[in-house]
């Protein structure tokens, strides 16, 4: 699930042999590129004490259910969850990590923005390297990569994934005449949209002005980010033709513009709209605040920009990182490992709180294969499952969000302003490059 939305047999590595222990002190904080503290395995390492853990909203909820049993599984242990809320849990880990103090042993942080805070501070997590080597091929691979440096060093566990389908309103479809198995590029899909608009008067998405989150899912589809080789791509070929599909949508009239989650929320659920290009977690959402429209949608692929092509992304996704100012590592790898590293956790977080693992072993759970009742006994989380194994790896680098600003100002100059898609991200491009002092691609 989207970490920033509101809404057991464990795999024992021999937590005895691989458990943390602490050999350096407390990480300096102004992001000074001193080495991350590290870690080595052995008898020495003791699992006792008490942590502490940041996270938020569901996730939170998620720790806070699964603490009892790894505490009963280690008598003495005390995990605390705190639920630090979304809207303020970067300014608390950034000044934590700029000062060297005040934070907590283990932490929630949504992909992109580890990525940044691996730029910006190595020595403010431990090195879990060589205590997560053995896990590599079991993680979603491009989850993966969220939690690692260049050059392979390993920062944090992944835990959830956002792989991105669409899901549809079927009634709507019906209505319309429109074969959802006949949508297999985007152009396709526009063509579907225009049909539905025509028979049913209901437009085909929602974009955020304020934020939008389909541009990037599309460009990560076709399999890089804002950056490639930490340098900045934004006007490539591939983005501009993401962004020539968004042009077409809001030209043709198929785009309800609706600021906030509450407001996408609100025009899904009354069906102002008749699909929502988006992640798996948007599953949540559907069956928590709209149990009434049971077996009125379904789940579809997203379109390709070829025929053939890939057709996911990933859209969302957290990590669970080691602070350097831990004084119980041990403890805080082996709840990690206990809570990200054991399938029957992994598919108890998806049925409870929502949370698509990142863990692949549990993707092969019957409650994931198996048919979903909501969506009229579609197997739709295996549909997601499927596509996960297609989730391109993207570079995000420490100025994600620098650029992620820029860039949907010019999506909106594009779609709301009319400007043509290759001048507005060549202009982002150059706006980046000043804000970044990085190099364009090309």
């Amino acid at each position: 699930m989207s970490m920033r939305t509101t809404r057991r047999s464990a795999l024992r590595l021999g937590i005895g042999a691989l458990a943390v222990a602490v050999t350096g002190g407390c990480a300096t904080g102004g992001g000074k590129k001193t080495p991350a503290p590290a870690v080595k395995t052995g008898a020495a390492a003791q699992v006792g004490g008490t942590i502490t853990v940041w996270s938020w909203d569901v996730a939170a909820k998620a720790l806070k259910r699964l603490a009892p049993a790894f505490e009963q599984q280690h008598p003495g242990v005390k995990v605390n969850v705190v639920d630090i809320g979304y809207d303020n849990a970067y300014d608390k880990i950034t000044v934590g990590l700029k000062s060297g103090s005040g934070l907590p042993d283990v932490l929630q942080v949504e992909g992109p923005k580890m990525q940044s805070y691996i730029g910006t501070f190595p020595s403010g997590f431990y090195d879990l390297s060589t205590l997560a080597a053995p896990l590599k091929a079991q993680f979603n691979a491009a989850a993966w990569a969220t939690g690692t440096d260049a050059n392979g060093k390993v920062y944090a566990l992944p835990w959830d994934i956002g792989p991105c389908g669409v899901f549809y309103r079927t009634d709507i479809f019906q209505q319309a005449g429109v074969d959802p198995a006949s949508i297999q590029t985007w152009d396709d899909y526009i063509a579907a949209g225009v049909r539905i608009k025509a028979k049913t008067g209901k437009k085909l998405l929602v974009v955020d002005p304020t934020g939008d989150s389909t541009f990037p899912m599309m460009l990560h589809q076709e399999g890089q980010g804002y950056f490639v080789g930490d340098k900045i791509a934004v006007d490539t070929p591939a983005a501009v033709k993401a962004m020539t599909v968004m042009k077409e949508l809001n030209d043709k009239g198929l785009v309800d513009y609706e600021k906030g989650w509450d407001a996408l929320v609100a025009a899904t659920k009354d069906g102002t709209v008749a699909t929502t290009p988006t992640a798996v977690w948007w599953s949540g959402t559907l069956t928590d605040e709209m149990p009434e429209l049971k077996g009125k949608f379904a789940a579809i692929p997203l379109p390709a920009f070829t025929s053939g092509g890939i057709r996911t992304s990933n859209n969302g996704g957290s990590l669970l990182t080691i602070s350097a100012q831990s004084k119980n590592s041990a403890t805080a790898w082996a709840f990690i490992q206990f809570v990200l590293a054991d399938a029957d956790n992994q598919v108890s977080m998806l049925k409870n709180e929502g949370i698509f693992p990142a863990f692949e072993p549990a993707l092969s759970d019957p409650y994931i294969t198996g048919p979903q009742d909501y969506y009229g006994g579609q197997t739709t989380f295996k549909i997601f499952a499927d596509l996960a194994k297609n989730i391109p790896a993207v570079q995000y680098t420490a100025d994600f969000s620098k650029a992620s600003d820029l860039i949907n100002t010019a999506t909106g100059a594009v779609m709301q302003g009319g400007k043509d898609p290759k001048s507005a991200l060549d202009s982002a491009a150059q706006q980046i490059a000043s804000a970044t002092n990085r190099q364009i691609a090309h």
